[in-house]
């Protein structure tokens, strides 16, 4: 660590929101802040101007200005660093800052999980994705982003949701309630749905999940549906991981949390507290070297 160092920020960024919290270099918290998605896979410049908005609103809140930018080691646990050509185009950015370490999300948030020691977390949120520290190896399950992975996120929810609306539409299953509050969402337009789904972001389908929750909630038959998917596909990241050794998993991510009750029983029981999140892993990552590649 240089001299010239005098805060550590942490960012953790997914393909909904982008969080910044920086503290002086003992940890003492400064200032925080939240911005749009910094999901470098939309766009290293998308990604770089949230995190840079996000860091800015969060010296702001600390009391610093730009001149301070100079003394900042940037710790990122940003969603799509695993796809390596992303990860060199993001790094290539000009930034004002003195150190900036780039990994994924999920070792971030497994960083934070298990206090910086060796452990698994599957995290769930727009999207998914499981990983497993052990010995100075990253063994990572899913996580190669939506539509093409990303089972047991929200965006999968959301995206398997409007299939089914349009089926029950189509009359080849019941419309349950909430098939047609989503059809109300639209002013029951067909095509309105077919348009936004040209442009529709992961974080546009996940945005429907707290919704599926809630109707399951009330016994709607489609809602249960696709918890139960859901809760499927957890399971199977959580059976991929424990075959890789890990004894006990830390759910984490807006999905994660709430999908507990529906996991068979056995998995239930190997599910960890985590000790902090992606935050704290991030914050950590700030202090150390935790670049995912080589730069």
């Amino acid at each position: 660590m240089t001299n010239s160092i005098r805060y550590f920020v942490g960012v953790d960024g997914g393909g909904t929101s982008c969080r910044a919290r920086i503290t002086d270099t003992n940890g003492t918290f400064l200032g925080e802040a939240k911005t749009g998605s910094a999901n470098i896979l939309l766009g290293a410049d998308i990604a770089m101007a949230s995190i840079n908005e996000a860091i800015a609103t969060a010296a702001t809140h600390a009391g610093l200005d730009q001149t301070s930018f100079a003394a900042m080691s940037v710790g990122l646990a940003l969603a799509g660093a695993e796809q390596k050509s992303a990860w060199y185009d993001f790094m290539a950015q000009p930034h004002p800052y003195a150190k900036v370490t780039l990994n994924t999300d999920a070792y971030g948030a497994c960083l934070g999980a298990w206090g910086g020691k060796d452990g698994a977390i599957l995290i769930a949120g727009t999207g998914s994705c499981g990983i497993f520290l052990h010995q100075g190896e990253q063994h990572i399950v899913g996580g190669r982003e939506f539509p093409i992975s990303d089972q047991g996120g929200g965006a999968v929810m959301g995206l398997r949701l409007i299939q089914q609306v349009l089926l029950a539409h189509d009359g080849i299953r019941t419309i349950t309630p909430l098939a047609a509050y989503i059809l109300a969402h639209f002013n029951n337009d067909i095509d309105s749905i077919v348009e936004w789904s040209k442009s529709a972001r992961p974080c546009d389908y996940g945005k429907f999940s707290p919704e599926i929750f809630e109707y399951a909630s009330l016994g709607d038959g489609l809602a249960i549906e696709l918890l139960n998917q859901t809760a499927a596909d957890i399971e199977m990241w959580m059976k991929a991981l424990r075959a890789r050794g890990a004894d006990q998993i830390c759910l984490m991510g807006s999905i994660a949390e709430r999908i507990k009750p529906w996991l068979i029983p056995p998995l239930q029981k190997c599910i960890a507290i985590p000790q902090g999140d992606a935050m704290d892993g991030a914050l950590a990552m700030a202090g150390g070297n935790h670049n995912l590649y080589p730069l």
